[in-house]
């Protein structure tokens, strides 16, 4: 007795079709990953013959306490970027959805308006708004709060929550506009269901709208950890990692290892680090929103 042969072309001619992609990507990512595992192997200067060092590159991350504290602020900095995006994004969305504004197209394009701006950019204005003379300064005094004033990128303990600050009005027009897309497909009955039954508008938030996006929470996660986790620019231009190193983060490690200190081993074994948390952070929240579903 045959076994009839499913339809189509067999598995293997398949195979080929994805061949050419994941041939680019194999160019592109895998290599230049095992390239990085292989250098944060050794001790190199990038000039001079490396010398094998096997993990004690990654021994010295546990060890070192600024490249720890590195990795704290980046913690930090996921607070600002999710946690805060997340929670204004959320009431915004739930406003906006159920207010109807009008001229709602042109909102959503003034909030997402931050992502099409280039983080230098972004960046460099912001370090005048911060500026000792600038215009949060100036605010403060014409307010009468000129004991609040200070040079906020400048002060160990401010510097940052300032940083911080940057991310939160980056990330949140991201975040609400990928809320509202979820929120406008949400079936109408649902909710009329949830009135019938004497829900208020904020038992309707947590029975109704809550559960129904999600999914975009969990792309929303994502997307603002990994932007968290890998931010450079915006330390770079606006205080390069200081007061001291109260700003420093992996992302800004990595570039001042391998092109200030000329430790391309250490600066291989950070960025490997990271790469590993970000893909297990990622992996939790996309584990954690797959199992709320189910």
């Amino acid at each position: 007795m045959t076994t009839a042969r499913p339809p189509g072309e067999p598995r293997r001619v398949a195979y080929l079709y994805l061949l050419p992609a994941f041939a680019v990507y194999a160019a592109f990512l895998l290599y230049p990953i095992g390239r990085a595992v292989q250098l944060s192997l050794y001790d190199w200067d990038g000039l001079s013959l490396g010398r094998w060092a096997g993990l004690d590159n990654y021994v010295a991350i546990v060890s070192d306490a600024g490249l720890r504290a590195a990795f704290g602020h980046a913690l930090v900095l996921i607070v600002f970027y999710s946690a805060g995006p997340l929670a204004i994004g959320l009431a915004l969305a739930a406003i906006l959805n159920h207010a109807k504004v009008r001229g709602l197209g042109f909102f959503r394009t003034v909030v997402f308006l931050p992502q099409v701006v280039a983080m230098v950019v972004v960046a460099v204005a912001w370090r005048r708004v911060y500026a000792p003379d600038g215009t949060l300064n100036s605010l403060l005094g014409a307010l009468g709060l000129d004991s609040l004033t200070r040079g906020w990128l400048g002060d160990y303990t401010f510097a940052l929550p300032a940083v911080g600050v940057v991310g939160t009005w980056f990330e949140t027009g991201l975040v609400t506009v990928l809320l509202l897309a979820g929120m406008s497909r949400i079936p109408s009955s649902l909710y009329e269901a949830a009135r019938l039954d004497g829900a208020g508008a904020v038992r309707e938030f947590f029975a109704v709208t809550l559960p129904s996006v999600r999914g975009e929470i969990a792309v929303a996660l994502t997307l603002t950890v990994i932007a968290a986790l890998r931010t450079f620019d915006l330390v770079y231009v606006t205080t390069r990692g200081g007061p001291g190193d109260s700003t420093s983060v992996p992302s800004y490690e990595v570039y001042h290892r391998a092109f200030g200190l000329s430790q391309i081993g250490s600066a291989a074994a950070i960025g490997v680090t990271l790469t590993v948390v970000i893909f297990v952070i990622s992996f939790g929240i996309n584990r954690f929103a797959d199992r709320r579903v189910s």
